[in-house]
């Protein structure tokens, strides 16, 4: 139930992106695309966002942790690419769009978890 809530919420969160986030936009089905995208995307920060933090731990490191930005506004920006009704525009509409919806995750995990 909890990852229904989380996939919902977030979906919600894609849907209002381009209203306030210039370079990101929804066509098509919104609502059916953004709970696509919202999959999408926590799907690929469980699978492919830790084998790219590893690969790079070094950048990371340096940079003292602000490199996972990067990797997470890329992985956002890629979904963009696949996801057919969703556009992101470039690194900065991907970089807003990604910490947006990763911090809106971040609270709904908060809220609803396990204590």
């Amino acid at each position: 139930m909890k990852f229904i809530t989380k996939l919902v919420v977030v979906a919600l969160v894609i849907l209002a992106l381009p209203s306030f986030v210039p370079g990101i936009e929804i066509a098509s089905d919104a609502f059916g695309t953004a709970m696509l995208v919202a999959a999408f995307f926590g799907i690929l920060n469980a699978v492919v966002r830790p084998i790219i933090l590893l690969i790079a731990f070094p950048i990371t490191l340096i940079t003292l942790g602000l490199f996972s930005f990067v990797v997470n506004a890329g992985l956002f920006w890629w979904v963009g690419s696949f996801v057919k009704g969703f556009y992101v525009a470039g690194f900065v509409p991907a970089l807003l769009g990604s910490l947006v919806v990763s911090a809106t995750a971040f609270i709904v995990d908060k809220l609803f978890s396990d204590k």
